[in-house]
């Protein structure tokens, strides 16, 4: 038994979700006043969001519809397109890639560090090719890894550097919020984010032409756009000069998107304090390994732990859920799936052997501490 467990042998009425949506009324007031207003697509809520981010990060957001599109509009924006390899670590979900494809460029799977699971940029190093345009660090559960070394790299070959922050709204590196430094950081704010406006993301960047080409590439590329939008209006004489994607945020997304904002500061000590008590419960298990973070820095989105010699992840899960638990895989490496296999890839050590042994833990800012003793000690006992 794991020290500093306190049992608590009372299975839950209901099960305990993996992750959730946290709204409340102020929310729901929210959603009410936009549709009171009868302008769904984007516009005032939407600029109000777009400008409390930009506050919140000391540069500029801009909103799009998830972080997925994100991700491909800050490529498309920085010039990455068809014939173009992006590094990006193989352990991340899927979106991570297929915003990649999407530009037509191809993402180039790389390993990553075993203590953080973030890039190993060493082997990202070693893909290199004369196609190399880019690196997507993948801020895995909330934590950055070596970041500074991997913006070190990345200037030493040329690279651009496009973050993909979705698991670390709030975070911070060396005492600065991510997002708040660095070339491009897209974060997405879908239901079970740090923060959520029911869909949605945005790309932080310094870079104006950047934000420019995102600001109107989300909008089928109709030049100048916004701000029309943000007046509650439309462009009815226009230009387009690239290809462009209906990938807008709408009102109603931003309104829950900014009164989700106001409450950061409380759901993030709440994510903050459940994964430090994780971390206590379970550390001295023989079997279990939890990543170490230090949660004054990382907000984290959720909580991975490795399970050494789990030959039957399936089965644990199972077993879990008939006491309660709700678990989850975070990821499935895209290496392995037949949109992105390659088989003449060198091979990925860390990722090939951990994430088979890679467990997902419920944590949401609904969760409680007695919840998370419950699910510890059941964890063990499923495994002793």
């Amino acid at each position: 038994m794991a020290k500093g467990v306190i049992i608590d042998s009372e299975s839950p009425k209901k099960v305990i979700r993996l992750s959730k949506s946290c709204i409340g009324r102020s929310e729901k007031n929210a959603v009410m006043g936009v549709l009171d207003r009868e302008f769904f697509g984007m516009g005032a809520e939407v600029k109000q969001f777009e400008e409390a981010l930009s506050e919140f990060f000391c540069r500029p957001a801009v909103c799009v519809i998830n972080g997925t599109a994100a991700l491909h509009l800050a490529l498309q924006s920085c010039g990455i397109g068809r014939g173009d390899e992006v590094l990006v670590p193989s352990l991340t979900y899927v979106a991570s890639f297929q915003a990649i494809s999407a530009t037509g460029a191809k993402p180039v799977a790389c390993d990553v560090d075993a203590r953080t699971l973030t890039l190993n940029w060493q082997d990202a190093e070693q893909r290199l090719t004369p196609n190399t345009r880019a690196v997507m660090p993948v801020h895995y559960a909330g934590g950055v890894g070596e970041l500074d070394a991997i913006y070190s790299f990345a200037r030493s070959n040329g690279l651009r550097v496009i973050e993909d922050a979705a698991h670390a709204f709030g975070s911070t590196y060396h005492g600065r919020r991510i997002g708040s430094f660095g070339e491009v950081a897209c974060f997405s704010f879908d239901g079970i984010k740090n923060i959520t406006s029911g869909e949605g993301g945005c790309v932080v960047t310094d870079d104006e032409a950047v934000l420019q080409r995102v600001r109107d590439t989300r909008l089928l590329g109709v030049k100048n756009d916004t701000q029309k939008r943000y007046a509650d209006q439309r462009s009815w004489d226009f230009d387009v000069t690239d290809q462009g994607w209906r990938y807008h945020m709408s009102n109603l997304m931003g309104a829950i998107g900014l009164v989700q904002l106001q409450r950061f500061s409380e759901m993030a000590e709440v994510r903050q304090k459940l994964a430090s008590l994780y971390d206590t419960c379970l550390t001295g298990h023989a079997c279990i390994e939890c990543f170490a973070h230090d949660y004054e820095a990382v907000v984290p989105h959720i909580y991975v732990v490795r399970i050494h010699g789990l030959k039957d992840r399936r089965a644990l899960r199972s077993r879990l859920l008939e006491r309660g638990i709700q678990t989850g895989v975070h990821y499935q490496p895209n290496h392995l799936l037949t949109c992105y296999c390659d088989h003449a890839i060198t091979p990925l050590v860390v990722t090939d052997t951990v994430s088979s042994e890679m467990l997902s833990l419920p944590l949401h800012p609904d969760l409680t501490e007695c919840d998370v003793r419950y699910i510890c000690n059941q964890l063990m006992s499923v495994l002793d």
